[in-house]
């Protein structure tokens, strides 16, 4: 309730004309949040149509870190596979365990692999899988030296990936990229959810106009054709950061838990569910941060900002950008805090800016209406005088009405006595 009396005084400031009663605000409110979500009832039936495309969309940072993570590995590896090429040759080591030399080359041409080196990358892959109980490193590269039968240029190959230490377990890649679902339900579910979070990336210039329309009501002529310009910027300004978080934070965050887990010595086999969760919070919260110019604007408007309050409080809106990405940010590490918060605060310092050209703006049109309603009043005209009168204040005025004649005086104060003497006379006769 608290929170509702803020929000209509907040209208109510901003639009002082338009004052409402309580009740009618309530009114106005349950329309804005039926709009709201029909708006996104709509949006998420248009996504979910789309499910198969979204979900490979939320799984490419995951693909972009697993393919960073092997390229790595396999950097130094002469001749240098592919990472497909190695995935396959893991697959076919997996399978020819058992099998004669024979039956190995008519098992590998039987995969009809374009690559010249297959073969070698799959005798690779089956000694270096052969060798992963052993844990240590240093051990694992004296077994390699000293593996018999076997030609000097494999050797190298091997202690190049015993180096690099590419993932070599069957199903890795699927274990993680493409993940596993625990529950019946869970694939359904996600794809609604999903289809949720896409409906309200697509329809956030509808939604941020049904807010700004129930913050801003009664708006004039000018005011609402400002308003669309506004609108395309908070949604370009939203993009952004829905676009940074996807491209450049989410696989940077996601490459730094892969290494760190893989450095615990723990596996990184994630579950679809909570990274979807995960991926979409990521993005949105990146979004809606960057709406902070729009929102700063806005108050700034309606005058509950101002430059001069701003500058004044850098330091506090500093601190309180900080602590807000601290409690926003889905995961606790300093580093991803920081990528959000150093936006945030860029975005600050150019709403103070554009506070700046707002209000010398409406210092410059207010001046102009000043001079302009001064010299209505002096360019005004003068009421003519009525006929046979003369004006007010003129000169021959003071002459005239200098002051009270003698005469009249001496007449007016002998009069009331000369009426008394005739009285008495009349009664004597």
């Amino acid at each position: 309730m608290f929170v509702l009396k803020k929000l209509f005084q907040l209208r109510e400031h901003g639009n002082p004309e338009a004052e409402k009663p309580f009740l009618d605000h309530l009114d106005d409110l349950r329309i804005t949040i039926t709009r709201i979500i029909l708006t996104l009832l709509v949006s998420t039936v248009i996504c979910y149509v789309f499910r198969n495309t979204l979900m490979e969309v939320i799984r490419h940072p995951v693909e972009k870190v697993w393919n960073q993570s092997q390229s790595t590995a396999l950097a130094e590896l002469k001749p240098r596979p592919s990472i497909e090429t190695w995935e396959a040759a893991l697959e076919a080591a997996g399978s020819i365990a058992g099998l004669t030399e024979a039956q190995r080359d008519h098992f590998i041409n039987s995969l009809g692999i374009d690559d010249k080196d297959f073969a070698f990358h799959v005798e690779s892959a089956f000694h270096y899988r052969a060798a992963l109980p052993i844990t240590d490193k240093v051990q694992r590269a004296e077994y390699f030296k000293t593996l018999p039968d076997i030609p000097e240029e494999l050797r190298k190959q091997l202690l190049a990936l015993n180096e690099g230490d590419p993932n070599a377990r069957l199903e890795a890649k699927g274990r993680m990229v493409v993940m596993q679902s625990l529950n019946p339900t869970e694939g359904f579910m996600l794809s609604i959810k999903l289809a949720f979070f896409a409906g309200i990336v697509i329809s956030f210039p509808l939604l941020l106009y049904y807010l700004l329309q129930f913050i801003l009501p009664g708006l004039h002529e000018h005011e609402q054709k400002a308003l669309f310009p506004a609108l395309g910027i908070g949604f370009l300004l939203f993009l952004t950061g829905v676009l940074f978080a996807y491209f450049i934070i989410l696989p940077n965050v996601l490459n730094f838990f892969y290494e760190y887990n893989g450095e615990l010595g723990v596996q990184n086999d994630w579950r679809i569910g909570y990274y979807i969760s995960f991926a979409t919070q990521f993005v949105l919260i990146f979004g809606l941060a960057f709406e902070l110019p729009v929102v700063v604007m806005t108050l700034v408007k309606i005058g509950i900002l101002s430059h001069d309050m701003m500058k004044g409080t850098r330091s506090y809106a500093i601190l309180a950008i900080f602590i807000i990405a601290a409690i926003i940010t889905p995961t606790p590490d300093a580093f991803t805090l920081c990528l959000l918060a150093v936006p945030m605060y860029v975005l600050y310092e150019i709403c103070i800016w554009l506070s700046y050209f707002h209000d010398k703006k409406e210092k410059t049109r207010m001046e102009a209406e000043e001079r302009e309603r001064l010299e209505r009043l002096l360019d005004g005209p003068t009421p003519a005088p009525a006929s046979g009168a003369q004006p007010r204040g003129s000169e021959d005025d003071e002459d005239e009405f200098d002051g009270p004649d003698p005469a009249l005086e001496d007449l007016h104060s002998q009069a009331p006595e000369d009426e008394f003497f005739e009285n008495q006379e009349e009664e004597r006769q």
